[in-house]
Parts: structure tokens; sequence; C-alpha cells
């Protein structure tokens, strides 16, 4: 399905660098709760995201992903995701995080 370049517009992705990990003993499919800092404009926003058979927590502190931050907020348990970590599913239907190539600063949008 096509869609026109004012509908792409208006998916908001931005970058941020993950700030704390936690465990997600909750959630249905394995996952962990991240803490994100998307600058000044956005500030810091909670996802949660199934990256658990790819990624270890430590791992993950300090890396840049991009995420789509226009969603509505979603209930997953007893905790609110404020934003959605973008990936794409390898050969084993494990997520691969989508990331920039080199950092910029926090915030930056996709254009």
């Amino acid at each position: 399905m096509e869609i026109t370049w004012n509908e792409f517009l208006k998916v908001d992705l931005r970058v941020g660098t993950i700030l704390e990990v936690h465990d997600f003993p909750e959630a249905r499919k394995p996952a962990y709760q991240l803490l994100i800092d998307f600058g000044d404009d956005l500030g810091v926003k909670k996802s949660s995201a199934q990256i658990t058979a790819l990624y270890s927590k430590e791992e993950l502190i300090g890396r840049q992903i991009i995420a789509v931050v226009n969603f509505p907020k979603k209930q997953i348990g007893k905790f609110m995701s404020e934003c959605l970590v973008t990936g794409f599913e390898d050969e084993n239907g494990d997520i691969v995080l989508s990331t920039v190539e080199r950092n910029v600063p926090n915030g930056t949008k996709m254009l």
C-alpha cells in the first residue's frame, strides 16, 4: 500500500539514547523496560521493547535508537509505554534495533 509524503511526515521518528534498562517480568513476551533520553524538547520517555534475545541490559545503556514518539501512550501491564522503539525481525524472529550509523543529538528528527 502506498502512502503520501504528507502521511509519512505524520510519523515522528526521533533518535534517543537509552539511559536505563530494567527487566519486565510481567510482560507476556520477554521484554525490557527502557528509559530513553530524547533531548530537551521531548525529554525522557519510557518504552517496552521485546529485544531480550539479542541484547543484554548492559550493552543497551548509552546506545542510540530510533523511535516513534507521537503514538498514544500504551498501557502494558502496570507499565505505561510512551514511545515505540523500532527494529526489524531477523531470520529467527528476534528483533534487531534500528539505530543511527553515527551519533546525532538526542531528539533529532528523521527527515
